[in-house]
């Protein structure tokens, strides 16, 4: 989904205020940062808003957990985007 990532960078860039930032797939909320649970609820804001969609309660807790990272993030956001 490197559409959806190319579109995602410039939201993450402007939230975590580093202009340098560069999303690959593989990329975890450890590699970011200052990505805390605060931070969390601004990204998923953010993007909200930038591709008109809604994330629910679940979602959210889910965005840092095991296993997650920028490409699952992706998926979402496509999934949602798409409906």
């Amino acid at each position: 989904m490197p559409e959806i990532r190319d579109e995602l960078q410039p939201v993450f860039r402007s939230v975590f205020g580093d202009d340098e930032l560069i999303l690959r797939d593989e990329m975890t909320a450890d590699d970011i940062d200052g990505w805390d649970s605060m931070m969390t609820i601004n990204l998923m804001i953010a993007i909200e808003k930038r591709f008109k969609i809604k994330f629910a309660a679940a979602e959210l807790a889910n965005i840092k957990a095991d296993g997650q990272n920028i490409g699952t993030l992706c998926a979402l956001v496509a999934r949602k985007a798409l409906k």
